[in-house]
């Protein structure tokens, strides 16, 4: 029986597998750049796409971290300015620094619905009784 043990362990040594470590594939960063509009908008819950003309807002974001408000509607900064993710391939945080104020920082969400790319931002822009809720899609 020992006669069969040795070169059944040498042949498990000559021809045993190879473990191959596998590193996980990075996360894209999440790319927002482009100009983007509002879909959907909700004040403390109620829905108020249809209240408020929102059709001519835009926001434009650039590969280069500035932003571009077109057509001001209640948002959370009034002023161009330069934007931030909190982390570029999981992002839950943007920070907005409007040019001549204080960074303001909001929830971030970066969702597909349908196959669409679309932001929420969640924000209070003074009063602390209205919290709004902007579903924004890119503007093709």
């Amino acid at each position: 029986m020992n006669r069969y043990i040795i070169p059944s362990l040498l042949c498990l040594l000559l021809f045993s597998c190879k473990i191959e470590e596998i590193s996980p594939v990075g996360e894209a960063p999440k790319n927002i750049s482009g100009s983007w509009k509002i879909l959907k908008a909700t004040r403390n819950g109620t829905d108020i796409t249809n209240a408020f003309d929102f059709t001519q807002f835009r926001v434009k974001f650039d590969s280069a971290g500035n932003y571009t408000i077109v057509n001001r509607v209640p948002f959370l900064v009034n002023a161009n300015g330069t934007y931030a993710l909190d982390d570029p391939a999981y992002p839950f945080r943007i920070t907005f620094t409007p040019q001549g104020g204080s960074a303001v920082a909001t929830p971030f969400n970066y969702i597909t619905t349908a196959g669409v790319r679309q932001l929420n931002l969640t924000f209070v822009p003074g009063c602390e009784l209205n919290a709004y809720i902007y579903t924004l899609e890119k503007d093709n």
